[in-house]
């Protein structure tokens, strides 16, 4: 059938075809960096990472960027309270999201860009739009797009052009403009602009780029007049992307994007995040209060990105379990004994037919849920398998072990959870003493010494296995 995705600007499910076949151009809306980011942001970010993870499998050469908007009201704000230049706020917010993002294995894009970076490939926009009759300025330097010049702006929202704006980032009529309706594309400059480093000279007036005209300049420069998809969370619809639309648009006379695709609001505890109700949690609480990553990862992926997600403290331990089960199969499956001779099973099938279900889920606009689904009725069947047979034919369980790397490739599950277990040759070399010293003093029937290695073994998180093949060791995380 191939890959299918509910387009917002179509409001319907469609066949996925890029401009030019076998490349993909990418627009991600990323965050604006005033604070950390939260569990809500990250639900988009590797929604993201699921869709270039995707492509990517899907044999497809991608261009995926995603911005960093660290120009507007609330980093201009920020900066203010913190008596420091925008960039020596912004710049360290930037990192630690980065740097969360590498912990839950989001795979860096091609481009990162940040707004402050594009400034002059905003001015040549707003350029064009005045040229083009689209927009218009006022006295303080500001200039306005008209979007009663666009007749089809709300195309992308379903607004039409008597509902007033809602939702900016500045109070209304902050700045003079003719029509209410009208947007900001440049905002002539304020004293706490040039306080913190936040304007820039423009033929029109001195100021700064608005919030909407910033995406379409970098997105236009570095991905293209007209992007294959672009990606943001439900609440950037309107006004955002809306205005998006109307820029780029009336700046080139090319359509925008041909697919958008936007990410449902998560609830934590069945409700609104929120700092009022003391539910509002960054991923930067979640690590440092111990929870696996790939935990956090597995219960972020558990819903179709266009379904509601509830994050839990249960579902973070269900998502545990989840990992730690995929994370021991993979152990399970690698040590399985192999023998040439070996009878045939059905491990060949079940191969085929996880990485048809695996398929057929996220061809149906990127359904994780089916995907993940699709992974652990794999692990379970292969499981029975290993539990009913000696020994495997080598080539059945070298491919069974490429399905799960093929189907982990876009998941990602396993590639987060083993950073989480990794140790260096010191640790292990006295793990494996401690084994040797406790299998020694079980041979002498001394149980008190033996128990107390196990217990000091416990103590740094490392549970045994004793079977017929002698001692084997795993983290704590990975048992259960």
């Amino acid at each position: 059938m191939g890959l299918r995705l509910h387009n917002t600007l179509s409001r319907r499910s469609e066949d996925f075809h890029p401009l030019e076949a076998g490349r993909v151009g990418v627009y991600g809306c990323g965050p604006t960096v005033y604070g950390p980011a939260h569990i809500g942001n990250f639900r988009a970010f590797l929604f993201y990472d699921l869709v270039h993870r995707y492509l990517e499998w899907k044999g497809y050469q991608v261009r995926f960027v995603m911005n960093f908007t660290d120009v507007d009201d609330k980093t201009i704000q920020a900066a203010l309270d913190d008596g420091v230049s925008l960039q020596a706020y912004t710049d360290p917010w930037i990192d630690r999201i980065l740097e969360e993002a590498d912990v839950l294995g989001i795979r860096r894009f091609d481009l990162h860009p940040r707004a402050t970076d594009y400034v002059e490939e905003m001015l040549e926009l707003v350029q064009r739009l005045l040229d083009r009759g689209l927009a218009y300025t006022t006295e303080d330097g500001s200039v306005f797009y008209d979007i009663s010049a666009f007749p089809a702006y709300g195309q992308l929202s379903g607004r039409d052009l008597d509902q007033a704006r809602t939702g900016e980032r500045v109070s209304a009529d902050e700045y003079g403009k003719d029509d209410v309706r009208d947007f900001a594309v440049w905002k002539g400059v304020k004293q706490e602009d040039e306080e913190v480093g936040a304007a820039w000279d423009a033929p029109w007036g001195r100021g700064r780029p608005g919030w909407h005209l910033e995406c379409s300049a970098m997105a236009l420069a570095e991905v293209g007049e007209t992007l294959d998809l672009h990606i943001g969370g439900e609440d950037l619809i309107f006004p955002h992307h809306e205005d998006e639309i109307a820029q780029s648009e009336g700046a080139t006379g090319q359509p925008f994007a041909r697919y958008w695709l936007h990410v449902k609001h998560l609830r934590v505890e069945g409700r609104k995040m929120s700092k009022s109700l003391g539910n509002f949690i960054t991923v930067g609480q979640l690590l440092d209060e111990g929870v696996f990553p790939a935990a956090i990862r597995h219960q972020l992926l558990s819903s179709q990105y266009r379904s509601e997600l509830n994050f839990t403290r249960d579902g973070l331990e269900a998502s545990t379990r989840a990992v730690k089960r995929l994370l021991a199969f993979e152990d399970r499956i690698r040590e399985h004994p192999v023998a040439p001779d070996a009878p045939p099973t059905s491990l060949l099938a079940l191969s085929d037919e996880a990485t048809e279900g695996f398929t057929r889920a996220m061809d149906d606009d990127l359904n994780s849920a089916g995907g993940l689904a699709a992974l652990f009725v794999f692990v379970n069947r292969v499981n029975a398998v290993l539990d009913e047979v000696p020994a495997l034919d080598p080539g059945e369980r070298d491919r069974a072990i490429r399905v799960l790397e093929s189907l982990d490739s876009v998941l990602g599950l396993l590639e987060v959870g083993r950073r989480s277990r990794i140790v260096d040759a010191s640790l292990r070399e006295w793990v494996e003493e401690r084994i040797r010293a406790r299998t020694s003093a079980r041979d002498r029937k001394d149980w008190g010494a033996a128990d107390t290695i196990r217990d000091e073994l416990a103590e740094r998180g490392i549970v045994l296995e004793d079977g017929a093949g002698g001692t084997r060791w795993k983290w704590e995380e990975d048992a259960g």
